[in-house]
């Protein structure tokens, strides 16, 4: 008769002030940020020497792969969480006492958030409260004139005008570039705008394409910089003629460019003086469509006279853009109440969605919220008049 021996494992115990000191850690660490967040000088040096090197190292870590590691990082939380939550309902409803037990376990939670989002304070919003893009090169922030804002509204269309029959298009006048014929020239791009401003400088690392790209969509987002992993995730469903500007725009949050009106500037900029055709035409074409947005509120005689010279090809552009994204509201099935439900269900994520994101970045110093992304004009014209 053989006797079974079962291999007993030690279990390791963390020393209760051990398990109290980690568990205060990213509440303190938190604390800290937002107790200097308001000393710009301190920020400054934050970005530039903690943020900009762990986001750099990230990001080289994070190229040797050819998927998101963001991707992987966020679904592994969902699976996770969920997982967690069912497991903390079975575990309380056995549990004696279920306060005690249910208690540490949202406890867990909490932490393993605050550290998520201590990290995410330090690597990147530390960089919305130092001194941004335009202030540290020089720009003035003092408006613009109609005269101006219509002289390079002007430029703009002249230049979209003719890069836009040059590209690649179907019989239907369609845009057919290949996409991985530009995405990989995407490091390079900024070679050129860099010699005007060295900050733009360093070595960028091409960016991935998000196999969520149909939610993003559903959301109406077309990118987004991960600084925990330093990658640029882009949405490959997006309209290929305005796919190199966002692929620029992501590149520029790379190199340090935190506000959204300013990383618009850099990208469209970085785009027209890239010596790439594909990019060129998305640069100009992405910022004409800023500047026209602004010029129709500020003078509708002029918007109406560019808007009316403006090339059949660009027209089509447009029109493919805004069928594209009106047809992200809607879900349809075949079935019409099916179709209803999932449509409502799609839009109240997406209302919730844009209103958590704009009010993340007014209370990052942001104030004009998700409205900062057309609010690279000013910044464009003083640019380009």
């Amino acid at each position: 008769m053989s006797t079974k021996r079962k291999l007993a494992l030690p279990k390791l115990k963390m020393p209760r002030a051990a398990v109290i000191s980690l568990s205060i850690l990213p509440a303190v660490l938190t604390a800290i940020f937002y107790a200097l967040r308001s000393n710009e000088s301190a920020m400054e040096w934050v970005s530039s020497a903690i943020s900009a090197p762990v986001r750099g190292f990230m990001g080289m870590l994070s190229s040797i792969y050819p998927f998101s590691l963001m991707e992987v990082l966020c679904t592994a939380a969902v699976i996770w969480l969920i997982f967690y939550i069912v497991r903390t309902v079975i575990v309380t409803v056995k549990a004696q006492p279920k306060l005690a037990v249910l208690s540490k376990r949202v406890l867990t939670i909490i932490v393993l958030a605050l550290y998520a989002w201590s990290l995410h304070c330090w690597l990147w919003n530390s960089g919305y409260f130092a001194p941004g893009f335009a202030e540290k090169n020089g720009f003035s922030g003092s408006g613009v004139s109609v005269d101006d804002l219509t002289a390079v509204t002007n430029l703009f269309a002249d230049k979209a005008n003719e890069y836009a029959p040059l590209v690649k298009r179907d019989a239907e006048g369609h845009f057919i570039e290949e996409r991985r014929d530009y995405t990989a020239a995407s490091v390079d791009i900024y070679d050129n705008l860099s010699a005007q401003y060295p900050s733009l400088s360093g070595r960028l690392y091409e960016p991935k394409t998000m196999l969520y790209s149909w939610f993003m969509s559903r959301m109406g987002y077309t990118g987004v910089y991960f600084a925990i992993t330093g990658e640029s995730n882009i949405n490959v469903r997006e309209p290929g003629f305005y796919l190199p500007a966002t692929i620029a725009h992501e590149l520029a949050h790379q190199h340090g460019v935190f506000a959204e009106d300013e990383a618009n500037f850099v990208s469209i900029t970085a785009c027209v003086t890239s010596g790439h055709m594909v990019y060129a035409y998305s640069g100009y074409l992405s910022g004409l469509t800023h500047l026209l947005n602004a010029l129709y509120a500020a003078d509708y005689d002029a918007w109406s006279k560019i808007n009316d010279r403006l090339c059949p090809e660009i027209k089509r552009d447009w029109q493919d853009n805004r069928e594209y994204w009106q047809s992200q509201k809607t879900v349809t099935t075949g079935i019409s109440f099916v179709d209803k439900i999932l449509t409502s269900v799609n839009q109240a994520l997406s209302d919730t969605v844009n209103t958590a994101y704009d009010g993340y970045l007014k209370s990052q110093h942001q104030v004009l919220g998700i409205k900062s992304y057309g609010a690279c004009v000013d910044l464009l014209v003083e640019h380009f008049k």
